[in-house]
């Protein structure tokens, strides 16, 4: 059994876009495969979408959940440890959402499933998309 926790970016291309991912698509597809999917990630689709730089068939708060049931997807929360754990990560990436999702794949020992090149910078274990 492997669990891993998937960006943000992947799992909408996965509703949306599946052939954007066909380097992962075997290990996202295996039954074997245990999809995680951060509060932090909703929080990113929801702020995207207030702002008009994210469009959804409907609302974040029905799309995400029932996106999720359908793809099999499993719910990592976020935690005060988590958010915590971002103040010893370096500054590589500006963006304090995916900092805070390195923060997750790293105190959960979860690689993250990403094609974000910024996000090799920490040492995390990474399942490159590209």
């Amino acid at each position: 059994m492997t669990t891993i926790l998937i960006d943000t970016h992947v799992f909408l291309w996965l509703q949306t876009s599946p052939e954007r991912l066909t380097s992962v698509l075997d290990l996202l597809e295996n039954e074997d495969t245990t999809m995680m999917l951060s509060a932090v990630s909703s929080w990113e689709i929801v702020v995207k979408w207030g702002l008009g730089k994210l469009r959804l068939p409907e609302s974040p708060e029905r799309y995400v959940p029932d996106r999720m049931q359908r793809s099999a997807i499993r719910a990592l929360p976020a935690l005060h440890s988590h958010a915590l754990g971002v103040a010893t990560l370096p500054p590589h990436h500006r963006d304090p959402l995916d900092r805070l999702l390195i923060a997750q794949s790293l105190a959960e020992g979860l690689p993250l499933v990403t094609a974000d090149p910024v996000m090799r910078a920490y040492g995390a274990e990474l399942i490159w998309v590209g």
